[in-house]
């Protein structure tokens, strides 16, 4: 088998894989950014259709650049808080052990890193010492039914990013629209987004787009396993 024989017949078969996901479903057209007509390719009963090689294309593109930004030790912030998706956000994260917001976005988590450091650094001490008794020989039990109901606020927001020293490298988020905040604060911080987005985004609010549909949790799975997997084999690299 030639090398473009070959490179031709893993497109299909990772078409075919997006497409049993349902990544082939864009939004209404009525919704369509402009950004994004060059990847629609049809339509089925008002919802557009995406051309899945060309998405394959972009996820070979994301990949690389994983494995690029592992070899280099690079921070990889995943962001994604709709609902669909949430758990695989912080499974994908948990899996190469970086950082995550699996819940909605705290403002100023870059913009004002230094002031979130400080909270992150609370809750980090705040389960320290709850797990090894000392919050127990310091506060009385309804003190601590208090510090219980606090660290599980922060945890609520920060829970993901415990271990965050610095601010992240990489952004890898899932819906750039939905995540608004997080997408411009890591545009004004010029840090690089890896973006999964469906068509009611802007192309151009990620630096690595992978357009196919977004709120489809076993796309969403497939591709951020793929991104991870890629991290892992760079890492090994």
């Amino acid at each position: 088998m030639t090398t473009d024989t070959s490179a031709k017949q893993s497109t299909r078969e990772n078409v075919e894989r997006l497409f049993k996901t349902g990544g082939h479903f864009a939004q209404l057209k009525s919704r369509r950014h402009p950004s994004m007509k060059p990847f629609i390719v049809g339509s089925k009963s008002k919802v557009e259709i995406f051309d899945l090689a060309k998405t394959d294309a972009q996820l070979a593109k994301a990949k690389e650049m994983m494995a690029a930004f592992a070899k280099e030790g690079k921070i990889v912030l995943f962001v994604g808080g709709k609902s669909e998706v949430a758990p695989a956000i912080k499974d994908a994260a948990t899996r190469i052990g970086q950082p995550y917001v699996a819940g909605r976005w705290l403002g100023g988590t870059i913009s004002n890193f230094p002031e979130i450091k400080k909270r992150i650094d609370h809750l980090a001490d705040l389960i320290q010492k709850r797990d090894s008794g000392e919050l127990a020989k310091m506060y009385t039990k309804l003190e601590r039914v208090f510090i219980d109901r606090e660290i599980e606020r922060l945890e609520t927001r920060l829970g993901g990013l415990t271990d965050l020293a610095r601010k992240p490298d990489v952004f890898v988020i899932v819906d750039t629209r939905h995540e608004a905040h997080a997408t411009k604060e890591a545009r004004d911080a010029r840090i690089p987004v890896i973006g999964v987005m469906s068509s009611d985004c802007d192309l151009h609010d990620a630096t690595y787009p992978i357009v196919v549909n977004d709120a489809s949790r076993e796309t969403v799975k497939l591709i951020l396993s793929e991104l991870t997997e890629a991290y892992e084999e760079g890492r090994k690299a």
